[in-house]
């Protein structure tokens, strides 16, 4: 069965659950599942280390689940309107992936979740496009067919879910931010099986 990676940072919960959401659309399509994996954590120490395998949560990502799978869904909370650190670290070791031209021609996909209405969701979904970009991927976003776009008091964009959390991580997923994750899913898994086929 085909695999989509669903890769996120997340550090309130918010991005998590995104994912979780995303995956569900993913596998509401025939014939595909999603593979859920994170990032640890970066820091200023340099002799700060995250253990090999979480204590808790899901695994985190290696390269070859890049190359395995037939599809991307990438998400990380907003820092200052772009990824957060540990998603970007990732990315910048992604350089001998780039090299072999493993992702070319496969579709991904964006989301994120930031503190306040406008606290940076396009330009993290713009910013976080770019190395897939350079990686030789297909963008997936959402289309203005999903009702929820037009109906959204909260998040969600054409370029991709996204999650308005408030200042405390303390706003639940609404319902449009929720049919919105389910959606992008949903759209990476058609589109990803149109590609491999």
């Amino acid at each position: 069965m085909s695999e989509i990676l669903v890769l996120y940072y997340s550090q309130g919960g918010a991005t998590h659950e995104m994912a979780q959401l995303i995956a569900r659309g993913i596998e509401s399509v025939g014939n595909i599942k999603a593979r859920i994996r994170t990032v640890p954590k970066v820091s200023t120490n340099c002799e700060a280390t995250e253990p090999d395998i979480p204590t808790s949560g899901d695994a985190y990502v290696e390269l070859q689940d890049l190359q395995e799978c037939i599809g991307l869904a990438l998400g990380s909370p907003t820092r200052f309107g772009n990824m957060a650190a540990p998603m970007k670290y990732f990315l910048d070791g992604t350089v001998g992936t780039w090299l072999k031209g493993a992702l070319i021609g496969k579709p991904a996909a964006v989301f994120t979740s930031t503190g306040s209405m406008h606290g940076g969701n396009e330009s993290t979904l713009l910013t976080m496009m770019l190395p897939l970009m350079h990686h030789g991927m297909l963008i997936v976003g959402l289309p203005y067919s999903e009702p929820e776009l037009s109906s959204t008091q909260s998040g969600g964009t054409p370029y991709g879910a996204s999650h308005i959390g408030g200042a405390n991580n303390d706003k639940p997923i609404s319902a449009e931010e929720r049919k919105l994750c389910l959606a992008l899913g949903k759209r990476l898994a058609e589109v990803a099986l149109k590609l491999a086929n």
